[in-house]
């Protein structure tokens, strides 16, 4: 069956999916990194595409902007059969160690949205990312000789509320960024039947 948001049926969608928040970069993803592609979706500019990465079947799915917009497509990727989450884009870096271009893997996100406030009803718990998917992003970026960080994150609601204040706190508590999507994909509703990942 269809979902609502994402308009894709089982099949369509592999279980490895990489969530830029824009749809151009899901289209120069998909266009550019994978072979055999076919675009699954594109109901509300939530662009999702199909296709392999070295033999691997691969999706990459538009999320929007945000952490409501992003558990939609979350939850609806999970009912698609999806069962590996990776978070792909930009962020805010919270400190100044944390460069232009430098890759941040996220080990968890301080939930300071209230999306996921609403989902844990309001329970204290900073989502944690799977070990197996972060030790892998690890081992690629240095294979790379990519420069990047492992460790905490803070996920927000508002793009313009944060301050400099704001970051270097949060800096002094671990966080290496600040983003406006990545805690939902690291928690799994009650209706995960089978185990996943992000």
């Amino acid at each position: 069956m269809s979902q609502i948001h994402v308009r894709g049926v089982p099949g369509d969608v592999a279980p490895f999916v990489l969530l830029p928040g824009d749809p151009n970069r899901a289209r120069h993803i998909a266009q550019t990194y994978l072979e055999n592609v076919r675009e699954y979706t594109s109901h509300r500019q939530l662009l999702g595409f199909t296709g392999t990465y070295q033999g691997v079947p691969v999706s990459v799915q538009t999320t929007g902007m945000g952490c409501p917009s992003a558990a939609i497509v979350a939850e609806e990727l999970a009912r698609l059969g999806a069962r590996t989450l990776i978070r792909v884009g930009t962020l805010g870096g919270a400190t100044p160690s944390v460069a232009p271009g430098d890759l941040v893997i996220a080990t968890a996100a301080v939930p300071n949205d209230g999306t996921t406030r609403q989902l844990l009803g309001g329970a204290p718990y900073a989502p944690a990312a799977s070990f197996e998917v972060n030790e892998a992003a690890v081992q690629a970026a240095r294979a790379q000789g990519a420069p990047h960080h492992v460790g905490l994150i803070m996920t927000e609601d508002a793009f313009y509320a944060s301050t400099p204040e704001h970051a270097r706190l949060w800096a002094g508590r671990g966080c290496w960024a600040l983003r406006w999507k990545p805690a939902p994909f690291s928690w799994w509703p009650p209706s995960a039947a089978c185990a996943r990942r992000a």
